[in-house]
């Protein structure tokens, strides 16, 4: 009997999969379970527009990505800092910071976690954050840390 998986079953298919199967192991546990549904006109036609959409929403989230990493590339976030000899911090600029700052004078909402970096920002200037703001798109967010007078 011809499937459509509407969940992950380890060892027999994935979601959105059609696959054949035995009758048995079809009516009595994956349709029972709610785990698959049989692969008549209706249900593959179904699933091929799910597929359509999500794929339509996948492209609209990378573009979605794109936009805000143009965006993002001309901004400079700006922070001040107590500083000591030779411009090292005390303690150091954290991505919770930068994109509390970003959210405060540009309005955009970014995730810290999507920021890449590994300790902290510890001295005084310019330093440029990757930002994955998508699993294909990464920005780069320059950071301007100033002493404070």
């Amino acid at each position: 009997m011809k499937v459509i998986f509407l969940k992950d079953v380890k060892g027999k298919g994935k979601k959105g999969e059609v696959k054949n199967v035995a009758d048995g192991y079809a009516h009595n546990f994956l349709i029972k379970q709610g785990l698959a549904v049989e692969a008549n006109n209706t249900n593959v036609k179904t699933l091929e527009a799910q597929k359509n959409k999500e794929q339509s929403l996948a492209a609209e989230e990378l573009q979605q990505a794109e936009d805000l990493k143009v965006q993002l590339e001309k901004l400079t976030v700006e922070l001040s800092a107590k500083a000591g000899e030779g411009g090292r911090l005390f303690g150091s600029i954290t991505t919770k910071q930068i994109a509390a700052e970003l959210q405060k004078k540009h309005g955009i909402k970014l995730d810290k976690r999507k920021m890449e970096l590994a300790d902290g920002i510890r001295s005084l200037g310019h330093t440029k954050l990757p930002v994955r703001l998508h699993p294909e798109v990464t920005a780069t967010l320059t950071v301007h840390v100033k002493e404070i007078n």
